[in-house]
């Protein structure tokens, strides 16, 4: 019983639980992991997921624990959930703290979202990160490693599983406390806090695998699908006041240069200095009406027109302005298409802030459109990057970090072989890029060197996805045709 009773005693250390409920717990726990073996003397350590960790595996070996990644994945969640307070509480804990200190509160919440291993720190330590420079600023560069790679086992017990349809999607309310199932993540230990925006209930979250520090979600109560509008502003610019330090932002609404959520409404949020919110404004100008609003365009590689001013209704308005004059903007000497057989193709990422006292809000130009040379789209990335980045450009990549495929560990390491002259299995996709750095770099001499040289050419290959995903080219002919759209909202 060593193992149930460390983890019974960490409990107790870590919630409100008191010493008159250690017996209590371990019997709950050991119902939950199996009356086998107890692992003798296996106590990793007092640490209270590596503790978690082996009781999944000892309900395995006991019969307790499904075959597949997300059964365990649900007992794990289950256990954990043990530290966390109900709803209730959590909620009620926050805004009695909130009331005085609304940046503590935030912090408490994030805390007991790692701590009951709801943000999956140890497997987002997996993730290969760093920084390249380039003339966009420093570029942050991520190869996601932390999610698991989808098991055989269960892709295979899912088709066989009945339909369930609950929850609707994996930002809906009533993931709280669910148990989960195979091919549905366990969210036996998630916890959302009830907040008031623009009016309406919505929600606030953590992300389980952050792409960036403190990475969160706020989510409207009712499932219903993403659109961008004036109340989208409005909402973003509330959340940088009821999350002190944080930045909010929404992807955009429209397939291919939306995110991969478009069914619920949602904004992403968090703790984080991109490359994006430090680029200069390189041409300013003002907006007729708005005399009290700074604007300007971002030296960018996507199209970007950044709005600073005081007061956030004057914003909201103004960035509004901004939105229903690019809906129906049509340029085809820039091949700016705003819609194609009652298709919209235009809409905006927008991204708030506070900076120097005021309010800060991004509006990025986006344009879905296709043609029959970009048959994914005109304004993604092109077919000679695909081979490092293909997926939808969304928010967080707007901004200047990079979410790369898993299965881009493995490849680069390749390369780098490739570039020693090392034997190497080069994917077929990569060999014009591995020829090319080869060529550039003939005489590569250390495993430090190779992986160097790779990771920089990732990093600016990335940058010309971004460029790809600009709507205005930053040649003399593409600023002037976006000078052109901003004279067309009016200027003075």
């Amino acid at each position: 019983m060593k193992l149930i009773e460390a983890f019974a005693r960490a409990v107790i250390a870590q919630s409100s639980y008191g010493e008159e409920d250690f017996v209590y717990l371990c019997n709950r726990v050991l119902a939950l992991v199996g009356e086998g073996g107890d692992g003798a003397d296996n106590v990793p350590s007092e640490n209270l997921i590596d503790l978690k960790d082996a009781l999944v595996a000892l309900a395995a070996a006991n019969g307790k624990a499904g075959e597949t990644a997300d059964e365990r994945e649900c007992l794990g969640a289950a256990l954990m959930d043990f530290i966390t307070p109900p709803p209730s509480a959590v909620n009620r804990r926050f805004y009695e703290q909130y009331a005085d200190d609304p940046a503590g509160a935030v912090a408490a919440f994030y805390e007991l979202s790692k701590r009951n291993d709801y943000v999956k720190t140890k497997a987002v330590a997996k993730n290969i990160y760093y920084t390249v420079p380039t003339g966009y600023g420093d570029l942050e560069i991520t190869v996601n490693l932390s999610k698991p790679e989808k098991d055989p086992k269960a892709i295979a017990a899912a088709k066989k599983a009945a339909p369930s349809g609950y929850p609707a999607c994996q930002l809906c309310m009533e993931n709280e406390g669910y148990q989960g199932r195979i091919g549905y993540p366990a969210r036996a230990n998630h916890r959302i806090i009830r907040m008031d925006l623009d009016g309406a209930p919505w929600g606030f979250q953590y992300s389980p695998y952050a792409y960036f520090n403190e990475h969160s979600i706020v989510l409207d109560t009712r499932h219903v699908p993403m659109v961008i509008s004036r109340r989208t502003f409005a909402r973003l610019l509330a959340i940088t006041d009821f999350l002190p330090g944080y930045f909010a932002g929404s992807n955009a609404d429209l397939p291919i240069v939306g995110g991969s959520i478009l069914t619920h409404d949602h904004y992403q949020t968090g703790r984080h200095t991109f490359a994006m919110e430090k680029a200069p404004v390189e041409k300013s100008f003002t907006f007729a009406g708005f005399e009290d609003i700074r604007a300007g365009i971002v030296k960018w590689p996507m199209s970007v027109i950044r709005l600073n001013g005081g007061d956030k209704a004057r914003l909201t308005d103004l960035a509004e302005k901004i939105l229903q004059a690019w809906r129906g903007y049509s340029d085809e000497s820039a091949d700016v298409i705003a819609e194609s057989g009652g298709e919209p193709h235009h809409t905006v990422t927008p991204i708030a802030r506070q900076k120097d006292g005021g309010y800060e809000l991004d509006l990025v130009l986006r344009d879905n459109h296709t043609s029959a040379e970009f048959p994914d789209g005109v304004y993604h990335p092109h077919p000679d990057v695909q081979h490092i980045k293909k997926e939808n450009i969304g928010l967080i990549e707007v901004m200047g970090l990079a979410i790369l495929p898993p299965r881009l560990k493995d490849e680069m390491r390749e390369v780098e072989k490739f570039l020693l002259g090392r034997p190497c299995g080069v994917e077929g996709y990569h060999l014009g890029w591995a020829g090319r750095l080869k060529a550039e770099h003939p005489a590569v001499s250390s495993e430090a060197e190779a992986q160097n040289i790779v990771r920089q050419s990732v990093g600016r290959i990335f940058a010309r996805v971004l460029e790809d995903a600009g709507v205005y080219k930053r040649t003399s002919e593409g600023m002037a045709a976006f000078v052109r759209f901003v004279e067309s909202v009016g200027i003075l």
